[in-house]
This record gives C-alpha cells, sequence and structure tokens, in this order.
C-alpha cells in the first residue's frame, strides 16, 4: 500500500485481523509504556477493541507499518457517531527508534485522505452529518505535545486519569434509603448496561452505542462483574461502576491497580450521593483483591461535577489528555450541506 512521505525500507499494509493481533498487542504495550502511558492490552482484548463496528472495518481502515524489526508503526481510524456530528478518531503509534523521520506526519495525512475518501462514498456511518477529525495526546509526553502543535488541529477537551491508594482510609457512605446494592446476574446485563448507556447522553459528545457495544462489554476474558457495583432502586437500575482488574497491564507495569470504569448514575437519582457510594464500594472491593491503587478516568468539565466528587474521596489528577480536532477537508459543497 502507498502511504507517501514514509521512509524507503519502511512497508504499510492493511491489518490482517487473522493474524496481527499478537504481534500489534505487543507492539503497542512497548511504546505506550516507554511513552509513560500504562495500558496494556491482550491479542485477545486487541481484537475486541479493533472489531468490526458501523464506523470501522479493520481491515479498510487500520494500517501495521513493517521495517526489518518487526511493527514500526501503526494506525487506525475510527468514525465515531457523536450528537450531531461523526468524528473521524484517530489513533497512531510509532516505535521510538523510528521517530523524527516524518512517519508520524505520513500517517496523519494517510488518516485525514482515508476519512475524506470515505465520507465521498458515502461510507461514513452518518454521511450526512458534519464531519470533524480528531486525535488525543498525553501532557507528559514533550514528543506527543510537539506533534499536536505542529499541525493544524486544535486543542478542544481536557481529560483526566486519576489515581487513588488504597491503603489511605476509606470513608463510609450509605446508600440513600430505599436503594440497595445486589450482586451482578446474567440476566440483568441487558438492563444495567443500557441504565449505562442512558446515563451518558448528558455528557459531552457521547457515543452512540448499540448491540455490539453491548456484546463487546461482556466479552473481554477477564471481565469479572463480581467486582462491579450496581445500585438498585426496586426494578431500576440506580447507577453503576463496572470495576476492572487488568492482570497483564499490572504485571508488565509493576503496580496492582484496578479501575473505577463507567462511574454512572442516571439523571432522576443523581444529587443524592448514590455516586459516592458506589465509588466508596467500589474502592474496597478492589481493596479485597488485593490492589494497591485505584484509577479512574473523567472529563475535565464533566457536567456532573465528578471531578470534584473524585477529588473529595482522594483520586488526584495522574496524567492529562487533551482532544485535539478540526473540520474533516472534504469537498466544500458537501461539508456545508452537513452543517
Amino acid at each position: 500500500m502507498n502511504v507517501p512521505g514514509l521512509p524507503a525500507d519502511i512497508r504499510a499494509r492493511p491489518l490482517d485481523p487473522s493474524g496481527d493481533f499478537p504481534a500489534l498487542a505487543a507492539f503497542m504495550a512497548d511504546v505506550n509504556i516507554a511513552d509513560g502511558y500504562t495500558q496494556v492490552l491482550t491479542p485477545e482484548e486487541v481484537a475486541i477493541e479493533w472489531r468490526r463496528t458501523p464506523g470501522f472495518e479493520p481491515t479498510r481502515d487500520a494500517l501495521v507499518l513493517e521495517d526489518a524489526a518487526g511493527i514500526a508503526a501503526a494506525v487506525n481510524v475510527d468514525a465515531q457517531v457523536r450528537d450531531d456530528k461523526v468524528v473521524h478518531w484517530i489513533e497512531g503509534w510509532v516505535r521510538q527508534d523510528r521517530r523524527r523521520k516524518g512517519i508520524g506526519r505520513a500517517l496523519l495525512a494517510w488518516a485525514e485522505g482515508h476519512s475524506a475518501n470515505r465520507v465521498r462514498r458515502g461510507e461514513s456511518p452518518a454521511p450526512t452529518h458534519f464531519q470533524v477529525v480528531g486525535f488525543g495526546v498525553l501532557e507528559s509526553n514533550p514528543a506527543a505535545m510537539a506533534f499536536a502543535a505542529a499541525t493544524d488541529y486544535s486543542p478542544l477537551r481536557y481529560g483526566f486519569e486519576m489515581r487513588r491508594p488504597l491503603d489511605a482510609p476509606i470513608p463510609d457512605h450509605e446508600l440513600p434509603p430505599g436503594i440497595e446494592l445486589r450482586p451482578v446476574r446474567e440476566a440483568d446485563h441487558r438492563k444495567i448496561w443500557e441504565a449505562d448507556v442512558e446515563a451518558f447522553r448528558d455528557h459531552f459528545e457521547p457515543r452512540v452505542r448499540d448491540d455490539g457495544d453491548f456484546e463487546a462489554t461482556f466479552a473481554f476474558p477477564d471481565l469479572d462483574t463480581s467486582l462491579w457495583r450496581v445500585a438498585w432502586d426496586g426494578d431500576e437500575v440506580v447507577g453503576s461502576v463496572m470495576n476492572a482488574i487488568f492482570p497483564e497491564e499490572n504485571a508488565r507495569n509493576g503496580f496492582r491497580m484496578g479501575w473505577l470504569e463507567h462511574v454512572s448514575v442516571r439523571a432522576p437519582w443523581r444529587g443524592r450521593g448514590v455516586a459516592k457510594a458506589l465509588i466508596v464500594e467500589s474502592m474496597r472491593a478492589l481493596r479485597e483483591r488485593g490492589m494497591e491503587i485505584a484509577a479512574l478516568g473523567v472529563d475535565a468539565d464533566n457536567p456532573t461535577g465528578a471531578l470534584g466528587l473524585y477529588e473529595g474521596l482522594g483520586f488526584r489528577p495522574h496524567q492529562k489528555w487533551i482532544s485535539h480536532r478540526k473540520p474533516l477537508e472534504v469537498a466544500a459543497e458537501l461539508q456545508e450541506s452537513m452543517r
């Protein structure tokens, strides 16, 4: 595959889902850790994250770049319907010894052109919506920050990874009267998931989630719903925290960390201390499993005041993510019709 601007010794090709995920997972983990980003995905997790969706076809929308030493870089572009627009979200990795050779710029240009061509061909999941393109960088990574600054993208949104030591005292906080915690049953998976989707609809640009996302949620090999904390009011799911422990990530990074994922409370039950009670119980559950650190992600401008809640419970920002965005360059008359 021809990608202009690449060094002569690098070959670009489409992703091969039948055989690439083991090497790709190892490559991504190495790059992430070297850049100070602790995420480590197993091959099975990469296969789920890079699965076919309405806005992402693995063999069409992802590239693997190779040199004599193996995978030198990788990129994917996922077109996600968010509110009244489509965000063509770019993720890219470049091996440390191949940086400063124009690979990142070449992949960004490929991703932009690829996305524009998809829109022109009507392959966007919502082709009549306004189309934008974006990527995220870690503030603590100087190379990534310099790369972003050299583009024509603008910073749009900030988010934090927050952490809290679990050897610090965990406060008591009861659920409101009439609301109770219940163990997760398989029969309740759909109701819990749908409540989480509903709770995030009033957040910034919530991604449209479908049945494929429901299936993916419960397909991860290290999923342990006994760690989840779900609050009920009669037959209604009030809110939940989908806690998770990632053994491979912990082993590679040398820590014992658990994640509070998808902290959500449905709107009718907000402002009554439900989220605080769920977080407290989540921290206890992770500590009982031998974790030493609790972590979570939060939008800096979360409309429910989540950042202040987390800080009040002892979480502190560990890393800052910056999302960058610009309109996708397609024919002017086509873009104007999408506004």
